[in-house]
Parts: C-alpha cells; sequence; structure tokens
C-alpha cells in the first residue's frame, strides 16, 4: 500500500502541466483591415496573457486580454490618424468606452513540436465565437496570424454583406491580427 501511495505521488509529480506568463511590454499585437481602395494598419496593445504547457513541454491552452482602448492606427499621422482612431474605437466598430478588454481563451490544442492547431473563444464586444488558427512556438516566442470576421461580432459599419451601394466606400469583413508573444 505505501509503494503505491510513493508512486502515484510521483506520478503526478511528473505529470503537472505548466504555466507561463506572457511578457506584455515584450509582445505585439498588429492588425490590418482592408477595404476597397486598400488598407489601414496599427497596434493593439496585450493587457495579460499566459500559455499552458503540458508535462512534455507541449502546448495545452492559455488566456489572453487585449485592452481595446488602446488601438492605434500606424500607417496614418496627423488629423487622419486621429479621425480613424475615434471612429474604430466608436460603437461603429470595438465600441471601447463600453468594451475596453476583448479576450481569447484557447479551448482545444493539436500538434506538437512547436507547431499547433489552436481553437479559442474569442470575446469581442462581448460576443463571443470560436476560431481557429495556427500557431507556432520556438524558444520563447509564440506567433499566430487569425482572419476576424467583423460582422460575427456585431461590427458591420461599411459592410458590403450588410449595405447596398457602398462601392468603393466597402469595408471587407475580414481583418487580421498578427501576434507575436514573448514569455
Amino acid at each position: 500500500m505505501k509503494s503505491t501511495i510513493i508512486l502515484a505521488v510521483a506520478i503526478a509529480a511528473t505529470s503537472v502541466a505548466t504555466e507561463k506568463k506572457v511578457k506584455v511590454d515584450e509582445s505585439k499585437i498588429t492588425w490590418t483591415g482592408h477595404k476597397v481602395t486598400g488598407q489601414h494598419e496599427g497596434t493593439i496593445k496585450l493587457q495579460s496573457g499566459t500559455l499552458k504547457f503540458d508535462d512534455k513541454n507541449q502546448l495545452s491552452g492559455g488566456t489572453f486580454t487585449m485592452d481595446m482602448s488602446t488601438l492605434t492606427v500606424t500607417d496614418l499621422e496627423g488629423d487622419m490618424k486621429g479621425k480613424l482612431e475615434g471612429h474604430l474605437k466608436s460603437e461603429d466598430f470595438f465600441g471601447t468606452d463600453k468594451h475596453s478588454k476583448s479576450t481569447l481563451v484557447i479551448t482545444k490544442v493539436d500538434g506538437s513540436e512547436g507547431k499547433y492547431k489552436v481553437t479559442g473563444d474569442l470575446t469581442i464586444k462581448g460576443i463571443t465565437h470560436p476560431i481557429t488558427f495556427n500557431m507556432n512556438i520556438y524558444e520563447d516566442t509564440a506567433k499566430a496570424d487569425l482572419k476576424i470576421d467583423r460582422t460575427k461580432y456585431d461590427i458591420k459599419y461599411g459592410s458590403a454583406s450588410f449595405f447596398d451601394g457602398l462601392k468603393d466606400k466597402a469595408i471587407y469583413d475580414e481583418f487580421d491580427l498578427n501576434v507575436s508573444l514573448k514569455f
């Protein structure tokens, strides 16, 4: 009986998952929004994040919070930059006064050796939908490129899917998030 207890404790001790805190100041999230006549780019700051690894050091989960009030435009300057940032933070887009945080909670991970297919619950403007994307991890860096359909999160402004006659003023429904996490 005593040896069974010792064996059970030894197995439990070796199968402990590891949670690694993301270094938010060294991590970067960039966004790109596309429209008929071009695109705009910018950044969003990560507020917090953790990556979970199993006992074999394979990705098994994670949780992230983005501070949407930090959304910036990097491809414009002056008044145009300020106007676009204000519009993106308004209710037409992300409504950051009411919804200052967006989150991603990893719910499933497939893959190994640094190459993963990740599924998670993405919440924007208080609306949650599943999303699947690839994540690559090398040493202390995780990288992922996500395509997000903004209309699923009640961001319909300028969408040809919802409004007729927009022509060259249409904004595409999908936007890109490029994420580089240091941990």
